[in-house]
């Protein structure tokens, strides 16, 4: 039985909720409380998000003031109590599952109840004494759940994003140092995992900062589309309940308190409450960094596959031990938990279409899974860029042994002979050093259709692997 002594009792539009008496949340949370055991993830565990939301009721309360419809010395407590969330305080209180029914009314009414139990009480008034400072009546004032559950997303996003930039950044200038410490190095490219035609390793670790740096560029163009808000709109986009100035003046403060000046009302506010192509978008460039990732850490452990029985061109950082059984076996631990994440973060992008595609009529009750979606998929993608960087990229050693023999051995050589001899005496050079074993050169040389000099010219370094084009454009 419940001990009274630790309990509240409180109202809402059901009837009475016993609420935990030291509790900053109030009824609504409770309730959702018993609703919503589904994950272990509440949307405290999102800082990110906590945050944004105490800057939306924040910005509102100020707002409300300038416009008085909100008493001042009440807007003033509640500008401070978002102030103490925003500063990291009382992030336990907001314990709503991140996933819910309702359309995220439940995290709503979690911000609201906190927000009003912190002014309540830096007013020396009683936790749940909503006469003075009511969740809804004052916190709420001129929002619904439908305009400010995804302004908060909006919001938390572009900080999510932008810590994903930085951490690409740190990435691509990883792989552009390694580009610049193997430029010379020569090796064989392969085309369908055969060998094709000479490049450098420089050019291959080049290729991949390239990739991480257009992709860079994709989720930058990403957080300009997160900055169109519906803030204003309430329930359905029609902005009922609110003065006519409310929308400009709410974004203002956002924009104040935020310092991104390119946040702006959508031009159509019932548009903008229903449609989540934004968030589509998004995950969709999410998806895309977290293919690219997968796709250089599947090379990477090729490259380094052995080291003696594989291609072994490459040598990663030893991180751990790698068997229980085998000694001496060390596996490529980092690429593999960063092709993880690439997969977590592909299926949650399938979770976000799906949930995108359900929305009906003038609102999407599902994004609540697409949030938790793009949070997870930007945290982790974040971790590992990082991991990628720190633990992996910046310790790999180029094996110049295995390089060389796989280089001198390889029949891709006969490529560069083209120019000078044919494709057809090229191919049949080619065929002999399979089925020989023989080298190109001396193949080539043994011909009598190339000499010394041109070999030594048409298998220049800087040639055959196309540094010359690119240093005359």
């Amino acid at each position: 039985m419940t001990n009274p002594q630790v309990m509240r009792t409180e109202l809402d539009s059901l009837g009475e909720v016993e609420v935990p008496r030291d509790a900053y949340y109030g009824a609504h949370t409770a309730r959702a409380l018993t609703n919503f055991q589904i994950t272990t993830t509440s949307i405290g565990d999102y800082s990110g998000f906590v945050d944004a939301l105490a800057v939306v009721k924040q910005a509102s309360a100020t707002a409300n003031t300038e416009l008085d419809l909100l008493d001042k010395e009440v807007g003033a407590a509640i500008v401070v109590a978002c102030e103490k969330i925003r500063s990291g305080q009382h992030h336990d209180q907001f314990v709503v599952d991140a996933i819910q029914g309702g359309a995220g009314t439940s995290t709503n009414m979690n911000a609201n109840e906190v927000i009003a139990n912190v002014a309540l009480e830096m007013l020396g008034r009683r936790r749940g004494d909503y006469a003075t400072i009511h969740p809804i009546d004052h916190v709420n004032l001129c929002q619904s759940t439908n305009d400010v559950y995804p302004t908060a997303v909006k919001l938390a996003l572009d900080r999510y994003l932008g810590a994903l930039l930085e951490s690409m950044a740190r990435l691509e200038d990883s792989l552009s140092r390694k580009a610049a410490e193997f430029s010379d190095i020569l090796k064989v490219g392969r085309t369908q995992l055969q060998d094709a035609v000479p490049m450098t390793l420089g050019q291959e670790f080049g290729a991949f900062a390239v990739m991480i740096g257009e992709d860079r560029e994709r989720v930058e163009e990403t957080r300009a589309l997160l900055r169109e808000l519906n803030l204003g709109g309430t329930a359905i986009g029609t902005a009922l309940n609110t003065p006519p100035d409310y929308a400009k003046a709410v974004v203002v403060e956002l924009q104040r308190i935020t310092g991104i000046r390119s946040l702006v009302t959508a031009p159509d506010l019932v548009e903008a409450t229903q449609d989540t192509g934004v968030f589509v978008h998004t995950s969709g460039i999410l998806k895309r960094v977290a293919i690219k990732l997968s796709k250089i850490c599947n090379d990477l452990r090729l490259l380094s596959s052995g080291p003696r029985t594989g291609f072994g061109e490459i040598e990663l950082p030893p991180r751990q031990a790698g068997s229980s059984i085998m000694p001496g076996k060390v596996n490529p631990v980092i690429p593999e938990v960063v092709n993880q994440i690439a997969f977590d973060v592909i299926g949650k992008d399938i979770t976000v279409s799906f949930a995108a595609e359900a929305g009906q009529l003038q609102l999407n009750a599902f994004e609540p899974v697409i949030a938790k979606s793009l949070f997870d998929s930007a945290i982790r993608l974040t971790a590992g860029c990082r991991t990628l960087a720190d633990n992996c990229i910046d310790g790999i050693v180029a094996n110049r042994v295995n390089l060389d023999r796989h280089f001198a051995s390889s029949i891709a050589l006969t490529t560069a002979l083209v120019p000078e001899i044919g494709y057809t005496a090229a191919a049949s050079i080619a065929k002999q050093a399979l089925e020989s074993g023989r080298g190109v050169m001396e193949l080539a040389l043994e011909s009598g259709l190339v000499s010394q000099g041109k070999l030594d010219q048409l298998l220049n370094p800087a040639r055959v692997a196309g540094l010359e084009v690119s240093q005359s454009r």
